[in-house]
């Protein structure tokens, strides 16, 4: 095994995100990506300088701050301490890039978060855009308590919190293990209750359009799990940073009826999925993503090996909890494979399946869902 170059970094325990220089935000992402690399690969990149941060402690209460950043130890770039550190919250927390209307967050892919073809799964591409959205909302400055779950400040104060009704997807292209990409995000109102949300996802060094999506959202009392009407002081906060753009053109919108299946209707059938503690987010509910994996569970595992998901819609339906038992039901809207040609089966290039997430106990409803696959292209 390769050894790997230690790179220490100390923090301050408190951010204070300001405007940030990014002169140094870029510097500092390249110090922070060159951690990715072996010794051995580092002096494989030719031509390229190394990175290598020097702590120095601070007597201002003891923390522990980097400021100086080591180059080639040809000489030393003096940075000044709260820049890096703003240049550290931008890449790990994202930053502004048009005004403040829209909110731009990196992610490199690691290698927990691929699939067998080392590629990025649905489930981690809808936990970027999550972990977007939940850090564009303190950023505004309208968030409420540390505590809260990306609740602005008048929502906390009526215990209201924002949960999902819809959301549709398109990816064109997965990311695959290392690359580096971008998530934009925004948002703007939707009807007299509600918000939507859109997402822009591009490859970091191309700037390659690999993935969109839009959401619904409204608010729901934390303490009795009802619905709530959008206050207005909580749609004065987000008035000035309300964005009409959409991600996905509205001719492009998926807004017809997912239709429910049934047990004579459905062709596949996993029963018995229970969700874990682990599985729960900070407003006790499951965690929207961890339906993805639920709902793929009843579909054919040919499918998930030869397909790639190229568009899915979610409505969700009901909250699920820890004591639920879940069913996860699937159905193509027509066969799988077409034609044949001398006596083989040519499977049909592009696929659409419903699905239905359930209560095992009351077939009560959590998920609908469509979804569209596209053939993988073979490797030569």
């Amino acid at each position: 095994m390769a050894a790997t170059t230690n790179i220490g970094l100390q923090f301050h325990t408190n951010y204070v995100t300001n405007k940030v220089n990014m002169n140094i935000a870029v510097k500092a992402r390249d110090v922070l990506k060159m951690g990715l690399y072996s010794s051995d690969q580092i002096n494989k990149l030719d031509k390229k300088r190394r990175f290598l941060l020097v702590g120095n402690l601070s007597s201002n209460g003891g923390s522990h701050v980097v400021n100086k950043i080591n180059v080639m130890k040809e000489n030393v770039i003096d940075v000044p301490k709260e820049s890096l550190e703003d240049a550290i919250v931008a890449i790990s927390r994202g930053r502004f890039v048009e005004d403040k209307f829209v909110y731009r967050q990196n992610f490199v892919v690691r290698s927990y978060e691929i699939g067998p073809d080392r590629t990025v799964t649905m489930e981690t591409l809808m936990s970027f855009l999550q972990e977007t959205a939940l850090n564009h909302v303190p950023s505004l400055g309208t968030g409420g308590p540390g505590d809260d779950f990306g609740v602005t400040l008048e929502m906390s104060l009526r215990k209201l919190i924002w949960v999902v009704t819809r959301i549709q997807v398109q990816v064109h292209r997965y990311s695959k293990w290392g690359d580096e990409i971008e998530v934009d995000t925004w948002f703007d109102v939707a009807g007299k209750n509600g918000m939507r949300r859109d997402w822009l996802v591009r490859d970091h060094n191309t700037k390659e359009v690999i993935a969109r999506a839009t959401s619904t959202w409204v608010v729901m009392n934390k303490e009795t799990r009802r619905l709530s009407k959008l206050p207005d002081e909580v749609k004065q906060e987000g008035l000035p940073f309300n964005f009409s753009r959409r991600a996905i053109a509205i001719e492009e919108t998926d807004t017809e009826r997912i239709e429910k299946l049934t047990d004579d209707t459905a062709e596949g059938i996993r029963s018995g999925m229970a969700p874990r503690w682990n599985d729960m987010d900070a407003n006790l509910h499951v965690n929207n993503v961890k339906y993805i994996g639920w709902m793929l569970e009843s579909v054919p595992k040919e499918v998930l090996k030869e397909y790639n998901m190229s568009s899915m819609t979610l409505e969700y339906r009901r909250e699920c909890t820890e004591s639920d038992l879940l069913e996860s039901m699937t159905s193509p809207a027509e066969k799988v494979t077409g034609d044949t040609n001398n006596n083989s089966i040519i499977p049909k290039s592009n696929l659409q399946y419903s699905h239905l997430l359930r209560l095992q106990d009351n077939n009560g409803e959590i998920l609908r869902a469509r979804t569209q696959w596209h053939l993988k292209q073979k490797k030569n």
